[in-house]
């Protein structure tokens, strides 16, 4: 589905900035309140960060505190929360137990129904080992998703990330292929990895698929030992930052017109101009003969 000059009006986009530690009840409070806030300032749509009910490095810890999705208390109350105030919530992600030894990092849209409209499971891993000897191997408590997901909002359609994700354009661009009009990014970027990429990768990814991104954060010192960047961002379809957030808790607004998507693709139709092309490698280099004894 792409949009058309007949599609609905501006919507209003809020992102839920949090700092999320190891107790799930007092930040499901958290989320919960800011989503309350969010919808007394006219939000259509809320998005929270990745890791909304459980920020945990400690790999015993996680699987203590992780459940199955129907088990899921969190999520149940967060389904409430959107059906009580009738707006779409984007939950960034949460740890869902998926096996004794795994646990997969997922998405979740809520309908204004409390229905779940889409699920996506994280697909690309944070094994990274970073200056100062900050380091991390998300694989060894996750289990990587195998597919794209998009979701169909009164908008327009929605594609599906997060965090580590953003380094990975071709999923985006296949995305905006399949008909996306906005990205979403939720996210708990180092604060290394974010002074250094977080701006430019998020605005990137706009300007290349004539998208409005969407990125809720986490921000902060968080209780596990962490430090993310914060710095939520909206970003429309041209690459202009339309709202940003800090490092502190807090909402970041801003309204979404989708019939921006329409004039930055055609101002600039890549979308439409991309080929398949195939590479040819370097030739093996020519060996050099020498005959004779010269000096």
């Amino acid at each position: 589905m792409t949009i058309s000059s007949g599609s609905p009006a501006t919507f209003r986009v809020a992102l839920a900035q949090m700092r999320t530690g190891r107790s799930v009840a007092a930040n499901i409070d958290a989320a919960a309140a800011l989503v309350r806030e969010a919808k007394a300032a006219g939000a259509d749509y809320v998005m929270t960060p990745e890791m909304t009910s459980l920020m945990e490095d400690d790999r015993a810890r996680l699987f203590d505190t992780v459940v199955d999705e129907a088990d899921d208390s969190a999520l149940a109350d967060l389904r409430a929360l959107a059906r009580t105030f009738g707006l779409w919530l984007h939950i960034g992600s949460l740890a869902v137990k998926v096996s004794p030894e795994r646990a997969a990092n997922r998405s979740f849209v809520i309908a204004p129904t409390g229905d779940i409209a889409a699920r996506y499971d994280k697909i690309h891993m944070f094994d990274v080992d970073l200056a100062g000897g900050e380091s991390y191997r998300e694989s060894e408590s996750f289990v990587a998703g195998d597919a794209a997901v998009l979701a169909d909002l009164p908008w327009g359609r929605i594609g599906l990330s997060i965090c580590y994700d953003l380094r990975f354009p071709a999923l985006y661009r296949a995305l905006a292929e399949a008909g996306a009009s906005f990205l979403a990014v939720p996210a708990a970027f180092t604060r290394q990895t974010g002074e250094a990429h977080w701006h430019v990768l998020l605005r990137a990814r706009a300007i290349e698929t004539g998208c409005f991104v969407m990125a809720a954060a986490q921000g902060g010192h968080h209780e596990c030992g962490r430090e993310t960047f914060g710095h939520s961002l909206i970003v429309d379809p041209w690459g202009r930052i339309l709202a940003e957030g800090g490092t502190t808790p807090g909402l970041v607004i801003a309204d979404i017109d989708p019939s921006e998507v329409v004039m930055a693709r055609g101002r600039v139709p890549s979308l439409q101009h991309g080929r398949r092309f195939s590479l040819v490698e370097p030739a093996a280099e020519p060996r050099l003969h020498v005959i004779g004894g010269g000096p």
